[in-house]
C-alpha cells in the first residue's frame, strides 16, 4: 500500500469479515514514494490513527532516514529500514521486506490477538500502570478462551501439572539494607508458576512494608533467569475472571512497579515471556551477555500476560515491542542494550546471581 492509498482510506475496510473472521489484520506501507503534498501526508497521520489494523512502514533505502514523515512514524505501528537507527519507532533488519512477509504471516496465523496487541500498545501510554495492567489481563483472558489458544492447546502433549518444588521456591536473604530474591526452580528453568508466583510477591511485599530497604536485588538461580509462565498450567483454569483478577491482583508486575525505583535485576541465560515482561518494571537492568529474550506468546493466539505490553514499551517503545511480539524471535542481550531493554552488560555468576 502506498502512502497516497493509505491517506485515501484503503486500510480502513472492514476489518471483520461476515462470519466475524479478522480480514487483513496488518498492511504494509511503502514509505519509498516521495508524497510532496503535505495535505496528502497529514491525512496519511489521521488515517493511521483512526485505524484497527496493524499498519507497518517499511523502506529500503539504505542513505539514512530523512526522506521519512516523523509524524507518519509516530502513527504507524512500527517501520522496518535496513539501517540501525536510534529512533525507537524504526526497527533495522537485514531484509525488510523479507521481514514484513514474516510479520504478515505472523498476524495472519493469530488475527485477534495481533489487532487487540496492536490497541494495547496504542492505549497503554495514555493510562496508570495499574489501569494498563488491568486492560492487559482482561484482553489476555479474552484471548485464553478463544479458538486459536484452543488450537494451540489441542496441538500439545497431554496436560501435565508441574511437580511440586522440591525445594523454596524462593530464596530470600537481607543483606543490611538490601534485599537479596532469588528464583528457585532450575529444574524448571524458574518458570513463573503459581508457586514460584506467590513467593516472588511475598518476598516483593517484604520491601514494600519496610521502607529500610534500601535496595531489593532480583535473581534466579540455575541455567536460566526465567523461561516464562510455566506451560503446564497454561489454560488449566476455567474461571477466567477469577485468573484476571490473580494476574492483575496477585501478581508481581504491580509490586515491581511500586517497588522501581529500589530494584536492580541480574537477567542470564533465557529470560522469556514473564522472564523480561517483569524485569522491565525495575529502574535497573543488567544482562548477562549471553541472555536471550523472547515474547513468544502470539504463537499461542496470545499476548504477553505478565505485564509486557506495560513494561516493555516504557522502556523500548510500541513499536519495538510489537516487532518482538509479531516476531517471536530472539533478541541478544547487545541489541537488549541497543534498545534499552536492559541497562548494562555484565557477566553473572555461576547460578545467575
Amino acid at each position: 500500500m502506498r502512502v497516497e492509498d493509505l491517506a485515501a482510506g484503503a486500510a480502513q475496510a472492514e476489518l471483520l469479515g461476515a462470519d466475524g473472521t479478522v480480514e487483513d489484520p496488518l498492511v504494509v506501507v511503502d514509505l519509498d514514494r516521495p508524497v510532496a503534498d503535505q495535505t496528502v501526508l497529514r491525512r496519511a497521520v489521521r488515517r493511521a490513527a483512526e485505524c484497527d489494523r496493524l499498519l507497518v512502514g517499511l523502506t529500503r533505502t539504505t542513505d539514512g532516514t530523512g526522506h521519512l514523515f516523523p509524524p507518519l512514524l509516530d502513527a504507524l505501528d512500527l517501520t522496518l529500514v535496513p539501517v540501525d537507527s536510534a529512533d525507537r519507532r524504526l526497527v533495522a533488519v537485514d531484509d525488510p521486506e523479507a521481514t514484513a512477509r514474516t510479520l504478515v504471516r505472523a498476524a495472519a496465523d493469530s488475527p485477534q490477538a495481533a489487532v487487540i496487541l496492536g490497541r494495547l500498545l496504542h492505549t497503554g501510554p495514555r493510562l496508570t500502570v495499574g489501569q494498563a495492567l488491568d486492560a492487559e489481563s482482561l484482553a489476555y483472558s479474552t484471548l485464553l478462551a478463544g479458538r486459536r489458544f484452543a488450537r494451540w492447546q489441542a496441538a500439545r502433549a497431554p496436560h501435565r501439572p508441574p511437580p511440586p518444588a522440591p525445594a523454596d521456591p524462593v530464596l530470600v536473604c537481607r543483606d543490611g539494607d538490601v534485599l537479596r530474591v532469588t528464583l528457585n526452580r532450575p529444574e524448571r528453568h524458574n518458570a513463573y508458576g503459581r508457586e514460584l508466583r506467590d513467593a516472588l510477591v511475598a518476598a516483593l511485599d517484604l520491601a514494600l512494608l519496610d521502607d529500610t530497604l534500601t535496595e531489593v536485588v532480583l535473581s534466579g538461580n540455575g541455567p536460566s533467569f526465567c523461561s516464562g509462565g510455566d506451560l503446564g498450567e497454561f489454560g488449566v483454569s476455567r474461571d477466567l475472571d477469577t485468573a484476571h483478577l490473580i494476574r492483575t491482583r496477585a501478581g508481581a508486575a504491580l509490586p515491581l512497579h511500586k517497588l522501581r525505583d529500589r530494584v536492580t535485576v541480574r537477567l542470564h541465560g533465557n529470560c522469556i515471556g514473564a522472564g523480561i515482561e517483569l524485569p522491565a518494571f525495575a529502574s535497573r537492568v543488567v544482562a548477562d551477555p549471553g541472555a536471550v529474550f523472547r515474547l513468544p506468546e502470539l504463537g499461542m493466539g496470545l499476548i504477553p500476560g505478565a505485564g509486557g505490553t506495560v513494561s516493555v514499551p516504557r522502556r523500548i517503545g510500541r513499536w519495538r515491542t510489537l516487532h518482538l511480539v509479531l516476531t517471536g524471535c530472539p533478541l541478544t542481550a547487545e541489541r537488549a542494550l541497543d534498545w534499552g531493554l536492559v541497562d548494562e552488560l555484565s557477566p553473572s555468576g555461576p547460578t545467575g546471581a
